[in-house]
């Protein structure tokens, strides 16, 4: 037979589309050529291909004409990953494996030139692929695990080329890789029992855990802020297998490890110097940035007026939608970025602004400058914006633990089922049916309605106020909220007050 089609997939994002490796061999100047829009390291195949089978002890077509067509042709192919089908394909269009072999299979994976498989990334996305056609995935034994977390899917992992041909012929079939996905973790690995007092930051981090809300911590150095949002994942609701597969696949495309952090919440902090493309994706292949690494889970951005304005503002889209859409002028992709926003911030340059432990040496112009970093629009986006003041020291050395991350889990999981009972989280329910929830009173509104005035909150604070407020009333077991959860929301928008000189209070 002097044409062979093999099944295999590749690597777009979290997309995993189906190519198809066309060879044929035909009478002409000897030389193997690859068409269907290859990058470099495809295009590089040739050598190792070449390489790998005849190191592997089979026959190359040296004087025969070789071509490698890549269906569909307008679609990018990149990395090692078509390796095995091209070397799988050359074989079968030789007649050394039967045409029939490869029937309901599909196979990646890049050759080394002594005939190794070795592995490669996004493997998830493409078994996921198999899966759903109904076809088994053949491919290098070290991703064997990564794919198995697909879940009803046969894997058959081999070690070298001759493990792989010897298999196609029955000679010495290999050993289906069926592994279980390894159970989600039932235990936080932080405990909010660690930290001593700040009792409205830890009702903060409540509140936003029920609702889904973001979050800005404001106070001096040393208070307890990163440690209060590294506390968030562990009161966060457990992922659900199907949430904990879309976390584990943008891990799969970006080449880190699955199974240690299988199931858990991420938590990602990137430094403050991380460019725009780091934090939201891109590149001239576009990968996912940081906030789709933080796909159901945190992102901490320490010391947020430190971080470019620029890349801050590129956030603001992903916050209201839970995606990002990256464009090129060749291709397009889109990443999830359904995360929690948690920041923390000094109140001013030297970050002693109100602390009574250290005199602020900072101008009012230089508190305005360094608070003016963050936009107005970028904090109507954090529902929750929270002093983390100094603690006295009798406060630091007491020996009382406040509660646990598993108690105040449970309050947040008995939220959360109020919340799914409406269809949508508090902090994405949209805006009719927030009203509906609320249903506030006429006296009410027109109490909310002077306050906003006077403090001079935009419309989309208005509605970010309703959402917290409607948690807390989730939190209480309340059917809507009263002017206590109104009040509270309210006190919750502190920077929005307070924003200003040293002569106010801290933020």
């Amino acid at each position: 037979m002097a044409l062979a089609i093999i099944r295999t997939r590749a690597g777009l994002g979290l997309e995993a589309p189906e190519v198809l490796v066309e060879v044929h061999l035909s009478n002409g100047l000897p030389g193997l050529t690859l068409v269907g829009l290859p990058e470099t390291a495809v295009r590089e195949s040739r050598e190792r291909v070449r390489s790998a089978l005849l190191n592997a002890g089979f026959d190359f077509p040296t004087t025969r004409r070789i071509t490698v067509n890549m269906a569909p042709a307008d679609l990018p192919k990149e990395g090692g990953r078509f390796d095995l089908p091209i070397a799988l394909g050359i074989l079968v269009a030789s007649e050394q494996i039967p045409v029939a072999a490869l029937d309901g299979l599909e196979c990646l994976g890049e050759l080394a030139l002594d005939g190794r498989l070795r592995p490669v990334t996004g493997v998830l996305p493409a078994a996921l692929a198999a899966k759903a056609a109904g076809r088994g995935l053949l491919l290098p034994e070290t991703n064997a695990d990564e794919a198995a977390l697909a879940g009803e899917l046969t894997v058959w992992p081999a070690a070298h080329l001759g493990a792989v041909v010897a298999h196609l012929l029955d000679q010495a079939p290999l050993a289906a890789h069926r592994a279980s996905p390894p159970p989600l973790p039932e235990t936080p690995s932080a405990d909010l029992a660690d930290v001593r007092g700040q009792h409205q930051a830890r009702r903060a981090l409540e509140v936003a855990a029920a609702g889904g809300h973001n979050l800005l911590f404001a106070g001096p150095p040393g208070t307890g802020k990163t440690m209060l949002a590294s506390r968030l994942p562990g009161i966060l609701p457990p992922l659900s297998p199907d949430e904990a597969l879309e976390v584990a696949a943008i891990r799969s495309v970006c080449g880190m490890d699955l199974l240690d952090e299988w199931g858990r919440r991420p938590f990602r902090s990137p430094h403050h110097t991380a460019s725009g493309v780091a934090l939201v994706g891109g590149g001239s292949r576009p990968r996912p940035g940081e906030i789709s690494l933080a796909h159901q889970g945190v992102l901490f951005l320490d010391e947020l007026p430190q971080f470019d304005r620029s890349v801050l503002e590129v956030m603001r889209e992903p916050l209201e939608s839970g995606q990002i859409h990256i464009a090129r002028a060749s291709h397009q992709r889109r990443f999830p970025a359904r995360f929690q926003l948690v920041a923390a911030m000094n109140p001013c340059p030297c970050g002693h602004l109100g602390d009574p432990r250290q005199a602020c040496v900072c101008t009012p112009a230089q508190v305005q400058r360094y608070q003016a970093r963050l936009s107005g629009p970028l904090l109507d986006r954090i529902d929750l914006q929270v002093e983390v003041p100094a603690l006295p020291p009798d406060q630091l050395t007491a020996n009382t633990r406040g509660e646990s991350s598993a108690v105040v889990r449970q309050r947040v999981l008995a939220a959360r089922e109020r919340q799914r009972q409406r269809g949508h989280l508090n902090a994405q329910l949209p805006g009719p049916e927030l009203e509906t929830a609320c249903a506030l009173p006429d006296a009410e509104r027109a109490w909310l309605a002077d306050v906003l005035t006077r403090l001079k909150l935009s419309a989309r604070a208005y509605h970010r106020v309703l959402r917290v407020a409607l948690t807390l009333a989730d939190l209480a077991g309340e059917a809507r909220p009263g002017r206590g959860q109104l009040m509270e929301a309210i006190g919750y928008r502190q920077l929005d007050r307070l924003r200003g000189g040293p002569e106010q209070s801290p933020v």
